[in-house]
Formats: structure tokens, C-alpha cells, sequence
């Protein structure tokens, strides 16, 4: 299976940097195809500019975004990682998201019909995030997130939402939470590469 990897994180220390090695490990062992975009790695300029912007709406698109765009296409499934900020993702992934899922690629309306262009695609998606599962229920983050990102982002463009993982007190994650996370990631990997 060709997988894409998209992740966000600037420190190579992190706890999200151990659960993509994490999720590597699962598919490699699946001997899946792999390809990894590291946002911060490759500098990736998360500005959706008035260029940007113009360029969207006469169905053309930068040179790295149309790298990022290719990637996508040739992807069957992809897993996005990065930690939840503010109630959100990182800046740099929703430029990613502002840039590269742009109009007449990843969606269009037809006769003002809203229709996902990336239908057919898989996607896990992993968020770390500091306060806990309870903390987040008792506020209504948790729904919040689910229908912003989900909903409002994903399923929008026409993906399979097979699993989103919110990792939670990761900023006091211990190595037995770490090892939690890491046989629910390897379960759900190995599911995927079961059932394709």
C-alpha cells in the first residue's frame, strides 16, 4: 500500500517525533511504499498568499504545491501527526491545509453542491494534546476538534477517517502511556494492512 505521512512537530525529541518513528516501524513491517513530509523539515512556506489565493480560483497552484499535491494523488492512505496548540493544529499544518487542499483539488461544488475530490483515500489521524480526555469532555473540546478537523476538513475533501487518535497529557506522557499508544497505532496499522 502507498502511504504518505504528513507531520508536524519542530523538535525532534518530541513525543509526536516517537509516534511517527512509531507508525514507520508498523509500516514498514507491512512493507507498505513510504513517503514522509516533514513540514518543518522542508521548510514548508504555510502563507496562502493573494497569489495563492488567485492562482486557486484559475485552477493553478505553486510549484510546491503541486509537489505536495502529488504526493497526495499517489497516496492510497495518509496519516497526518501533529499536536493539538491552541485548540488547533500547528500553523504550519493548517497552512499546509489552506495551500495544498485547495479548490478543484481536494473539492468543488457542482450546481452549489459541495463534492470531496480525495474520495477513496484512508487517513489516521494522531494529535497530542496537554490537558486530559476529561478535561476536553467537560469543556466540549473534544466534539469541537473532532467537527473542525473531521468533519470540517477531512471528510470534506472526501476521506476515509479509519482512526483519530487525541493522545492526551502528552507534555506528562510516561514511557507505559507511550507504550499504550504505540500497540493502539499498532493495531490499527496492522488492521489497515489486513484488510487491503
Amino acid at each position: 500500500m502507498r502511504h504518505l505521512i504528513i507531520y508536524a512537530h519542530p523538535n525532534e525529541n518530541s513525543l509526536n517525533q516517537k509516534l511517527l518513528k512509531a507508525v514507520i516501524e508498523n509500516l514498514e513491517t507491512g512493507g507498505n511504499e513510504i513517503i514522509i513530509r516533514d513540514l518543518y523539515q522542508i521548510n514548508f512556506n504555510p502563507v496562502f498568499s493573494l497569489e495563492d489565493m488567485q492562482g486557486q480560483r484559475m485552477g493553478k497552484v505553486s510549484d510546491d504545491v503541486k509537489q505536495e499535491q502529488n504526493f497526495i494523488s499517489w497516496a492510497e492512505h495518509i496519516t497526518f501527526i501533529y499536536p493539538i496548540w491552541w485548540t488547533g493544529m500547528p500553523a504550519v499544518m493548517k497552512g499546509y491545509i489552506d495551500r495544498v487542499f485547495s479548490y478543484g483539488f481536494a473539492y468543488r461544488y457542482d450546481e452549489g453542491v459541495q463534492k470531496g475530490l480525495l474520495k477513496g483515500k484512508q487517513t489516521v489521524i494522531i494529535n497530542t494534546h496537554g490537558k486530559s480526555h476529561e478535561e476536553y469532555e467537560r469543556i466540549g473540546m473534544d466534539k469541537a476538534l473532532s467537527l473542525t478537523s473531521d468533519k470540517g476538513i477531512f471528510s470534506y475533501c472526501g476521506f476515509e477517517i479509519n482512526q483519530h487518535f487525541f493522545f492526551d497529557k502528552a507534555d506528562r506522557a510516561s514511557s507505559e502511556d507511550l507504550e499504550v499508544w504505540k500497540e493502539q497505532l499498532r493495531n490499527t496499522y496492522l488492521q489497515l494492512t489486513f484488510n487491503n
